[in-house]
């Protein structure tokens, strides 16, 4: 499987470098390079860094690159939980992104073993960005799979969240927030393994600079899980909230 994973990157990355032309300048910028970073903290993972950065081929597709520092919160006793991947970006139409990448987990959680491991799981994923001048939203997916490393069990992972808002002037936008996580077995599991570490629904409210190069953002929520999905995770929340501050450049 660890094969598996680098053949994977090296035929991505491969195949990137052949069908791209000379890089262009991202509209509205002298640099086809853009750059962000977030600071973000909730109530399941903590407090973790999260920074993405794109290389234009042209106006419509872009080599991106991503990485998630998971271990700066409760991610940390899971072998410093790091995450980096790449993938394309498209962009088939004005405010619309498009953006499958696949990232490298590294540390010790999907594995299930005790102690920090390279290439421990991998986790494919999507992110479909709107930005239009009055409306916002954004999704995101990706499935955490634990690789064999000699362990009894691994330790799969369903994430996603789903969000969509109004912008109320150049400064501040708000709508609403659904985000789910879900433990979905592994290596060795029985057919009822699976359970929710939470599903949440609530609203957002965001705000900007007026070039939109940073963002403040804070996202409230309640759970959605009954009684009996509490119990079975071990993780009894009633509420879910996230604040994340951001820049790009």
């Amino acid at each position: 499987m660890k094969k598996t994973i680098t053949i994977l990157f090296s035929l991505l990355i491969l195949s990137l470098s052949s069908n791209a032309q000379d890089p262009v300048p991202a509209t509205g910028t002298e640099s086809p390079f853009s750059m962000n970073v977030s600071l973000n903290s909730d109530i399941f993972f903590g407090f973790y860094p999260f920074f993405s950065g794109s290389y234009n081929f042209s106006e419509t597709t872009a080599f991106t690159f991503y990485g998630i520092l998971w271990s700066g919160g409760t991610a940390g006793a899971w072998g410093n939980w790091t995450e980096f991947g790449v993938g394309v970006n498209l962009s088939p139409m004005e405010g619309l992104n498009i953006n499958p990448q696949i990232g490298l987990l590294n540390g010790s959680l999907t594995s299930g073993l005790g102690t920090p491991t390279l290439g421990e799981g991998f986790v494919p994923n999507l992110t479909v960005g709107l930005n239009l001048d009055k409306v916002e939203g954004e999704f995101y997916g990706g499935y955490y799979v634990g690789l064999d490393h000699g362990n009894e069990h691994t330790n799969n992972y369903l994430h996603y969240w789903l969000n969509g808002g109004y912008k109320f002037g150049r400064i501040v936008s708000a709508g609403l927030h659904l985000e789910h996580l879900r433990f979905t077995g592994g290596q060795n599991y029985g057919d009822d393994a699976a359970y929710d570490y939470y599903m949440a629904l609530g609203p957002y409210i965001q705000f900007s600079s007026p070039d939109g190069n940073t963002f403040a953002r804070f996202t409230t929520g309640s759970d959605l899980r009954d009684d009996e999905m509490r119990i079975k995770s071990e993780y009894g929340i009633s509420s879910f909230y996230k604040l994340s501050v951001g820049y790009s450049f």
